[in-house]
């Protein structure tokens, strides 16, 4: 489920045979080194037209057995599953069994607003607030020994409407409440359980046979081969599974959900996924290219996200349809150059952010290599200016940025990241330097820019 990392993106070029194994083993030297240094952990495969050009596994599935992470280890998808939630949406639609504009109360009667429908879920445009804070808040108190499921999240918006972010197709906002909600809508539509619905309908027909809708806590069952998630606990340090570590609870209470992740699969079948969207074995070609064409808000404005993938346009790569997911314990990555027929699957069972995108690209595009960036240039500010800008700045309830001076200088702290010192380029915009990113400060709020993505986050009173 259900965090968003930005994605890094593996290409292949088969130029010759001696430069692709030369590119390979740049790339299989930069994975080993990661890896050692802990900064990869799980699977990694490369396709071009459908052929594996590369594959390598790094890392443990199970650190208690020692069982190593092979090619046939199943992971957990996290938000790389919402494109199988909406695919089921799809076949759904060309089954006459549902309408993309058909309104959420015709399948859930207690949703409170009326002005939702399936498209908004899709696409992200709905203005829901996250399912998880308002869980945390009203349900949790009083279950604090139960697993929530998607009933529980219908049962809350019922009993409490809480206010719309923004009005409906005013605005893309990511949305896992959304993709949860669509989960439900798909088992009023068709009389079946989530799982057993893609299963039916996406797994067998596709021969994803280590594919599968998987609560382990809620549902226990055997899958061999299971790559378990890891996180470190804060307190020793060490690495633990979520059940194990108060800082990571989330992982066991939230585990019933459904529809904005707990597909779990390899790598091998989320090639076998990807060679049937270039056909028409699950829906009809009119519905693939729907499904790969950006929403667009109410004044016109493309969001750059289609049915569960985000799409980008890029001069080399064509049209790139991508994805990446986190969730507790791991962090996937899915995408496919449809242009090029190209395919890369990252699935790692740790909460470790992927390599840097250009780092890949010069390994696999035979780019050169990127100039060395000019140190940026820090200005003194005087403590009464950096005064101006402590304070809490909220991107979303539950998640903000904690503006502290220490000694002369300004940190920011994200909500349940470590404290990074920022220097100043401007009076008001300063950078990181463990990261590539910026802040700037406005009246009132903040912008972080980072990755070609903005977050702004508003300053609130703590009294």
């Amino acid at each position: 489920m259900r965090y968003v990392f930005f994605a890094f993106i593996f290409f292949v070029s088969l130029a010759s045979v001696e430069a692709q194994k030369k590119r390979f083993q740049s790339l299989d030297s930069l994975l080993q080194k990661n890896f050692e240094a802990g900064k990869f952990h799980g699977n990694v495969l490369v396709a071009e037209k459908g052929k594996i050009v590369y594959q390598a596994s790094f890392g443990k599935a199970n650190e208690e057995t020692g069982e190593k992470i092979t090619e046939k280890s199943v992971f957990e998808l996290a938000s790389v599953s919402k494109q199988f939630t909406a695919m089921a949406i799809a076949i759904l639609q060309e089954q006459g069994k549902l309408a993309y504009q058909d309104k959420v109360q015709t399948y859930i009667p207690t949703f409170p607003y009326p002005d939702i429908s399936v498209l908004h879920l899709l696409h992200h445009t709905s203005g829901l607030p996250d399912y998880m804070e308002l869980l945390a808040e009203h349900w949790l108190p009083q279950n604090e020994n139960k697993i929530a499921t998607n009933q529980d999240i219908v049962t809350l918006f019922a009993d409490k409407k809480p206010a719309l972010r923004f009005a409906v197709g005013e605005k893309y906002e990511y949305s896992n409440t959304g993709y949860a909600l669509l989960a439900s809508i798909i088992e009023k539509a068709s009389g079946v359980e989530f799982g057993a619905f893609l299963d039916k309908h996406i797994f067998k027909p596709l021969g994803m046979k280590q594919t599968l809708v998987y609560r382990r806590r809620y549902k226990p069952q055997e899958v061999k081969n299971y790559a378990l998630g890891y996180v470190i606990n804060e307190k020793t340090k060490k690495t633990v599974l979520p059940d194990k570590s108060d800082d990571h609870k989330m992982a066991v209470w939230l585990d019933g959900i459904v529809g904005d992740g707990t597909v779990n699969s390899t790598v091998g079948d989320m090639l076998k996924w990807d060679r049937a969207l270039y056909t028409e074995k699950l829906v009809k070609k009119a519905t693939i290219d729907l499904i790969h064409t950006s929403g667009k808000l109410n004044n016109g404005k493309e969001t750059g996200y289609g049915f569960g993938v985000s799409i980008m346009n890029h001069k080399i790569m064509g049209k790139v349809i991508n994805h990446s997911g986190g969730w507790i314990g791991y962090v996937t990555y899915f995408e496919r150059h449809i242009d090029n027929d190209k395919t890369i699957v990252i699935l790692q069972n740790r909460e470790i952010p992927l390599p840097k995108m250009r780092r890949i690209r010069e390994h696999l595009y035979n780019l050169p290599a990127e100039p060395k960036k000019e140190p940026q240039q820090e200005i003194s500010l005087s403590e009464d200016v950096l005064k101006k800008y402590v304070g809490e700045y909220e991107v979303e309830k539950g998640f903000a940025f904690s503006v502290t001076l220490e000694a002369g200088k300004l940190f920011v702290q994200a909500t349940g990241q470590e404290k990074l010192p920022v220097f100043a380029k401007t009076e008001s915009r300063f950078f990181l330097k463990v990261v590539e990113a910026e802040i700037e400060f406005f009246d009132n709020r903040l912008v972080l820019y980072q990755g070609g993505q903005e977050v702004e986050a508003t300053k609130i009173d703590k009294k």
